[in-house]
């Protein structure tokens, strides 16, 4: 029987892939190549309290995210995480 993504159990796996999906599909195309590039080539080394964070950022708003990346905006302190941090790290080098 051929098993559907709605017949996976929930766990670790099926959430990073979750989480994968959505940064390719945030509102706007300049977030999906931010976020989606980042969480494409980081998710599998992150700490499952980095994929909270990252989990938690993916609920903010593209714009704000992109002002905060780019560095036109302060970024708040509660997304302002290791994970962030490296987020903003991979935008400025995807090669590291």
């Amino acid at each position: 029987m051929t098993q559907t993504a709605a017949d996976t159990p929930p766990g670790p796996d099926a959430r990073r892939r979750r989480l994968v999906f959505r940064a390719w599909h945030r509102g706007t195309r300049e977030m999906d190549l931010v976020m989606g590039r980042f969480t494409e080539a980081s998710i599998n080394a992150l700490s499952e309290r980095e994929v909270d964070d990252l989990e938690a950022l993916m609920e903010a708003n593209d714009r704000d995210v992109f002002d905060w990346v780019s560095g036109m905006a302060e970024t708040p302190a509660n997304y302002d995480t290791p994970v962030f941090r490296r987020l903003c790290a991979f935008h400025l080098n995807p090669n590291i």
